[in-house]
């Protein structure tokens, strides 16, 4: 016996058949796409009466130092699966957070910035998540503020684990409104 007598021959693809499953792949992929561009379509045109935020602290706004970090997103007080749509409230971003007595100033990159006035911020707390985002227990800051009519949860996390507590400790100490 010899060593070929014991080799089988790959089968031939068929490739019609081949291509026609890669291009209804492909059509799935599309569609799923599509569904979700228009989920979040849908969710602006619910969302378009919220009024943009301040873009750009005040002139007599005196800041700390900021804080390098995550913008991990704003979605409505209570519910962290329901993210914000319009004005980029909802777009997760690199930022610097800085605040003062005046308010609170999110420097982003690649989206809108956000300035927070001290009046509009209800509450500061350390959560687990925020708008779809997850992170560790107690891993991300939380400020909870006032848009409108609407109250919003928006999410920071300091680059730095150190910097966590003190950005924490710092808004709980400057925007003390009881609610943690």
């Amino acid at each position: 016996m010899r060593w070929e007598d014991y080799t089988e021959q790959a089968q031939v693809t068929d490739l019609p058949q081949r291509l026609l499953l890669v291009g209804i792949l492909v059509l799935l992929i599309l569609l799923a796409l599509l569904a979700m561009r228009r989920g979040w379509k849908n969710r602006q045109r619910r969302q378009g009466d919220l009024p943009a935020p301040a873009d750009a602290p005040g002139e007599d706004w005196q800041l700390g130092t900021a804080v390098p970090g995550l913008f991990a997103g704003t979605g409505v007080q209570g519910d962290w699966l329901d993210r914000i749509a319009v004005h980029d409230l909802g777009v997760r971003s690199r930022c610097s957070l800085s605040w003062g007595s005046e308010g609170l100033w999110l420097e982003r990159q690649g989206a809108r910035s956000l300035a927070i006035p001290a009046a509009d911020i209800v509450g500061v707390r350390a959560d687990r998540g925020v708008a779809g985002t997850v992170r560790a227990k107690d891993g991300m800051v939380v400020v909870t503020w006032r848009l409108g009519d609407r109250l919003l949860d928006t999410g920071f996390r300091a680059d730095v684990s150190g910097d966590h507590g003190t950005v924490l400790d710092g808004l709980m100490a400057t925007f003390a409104t009881g609610a943690r």
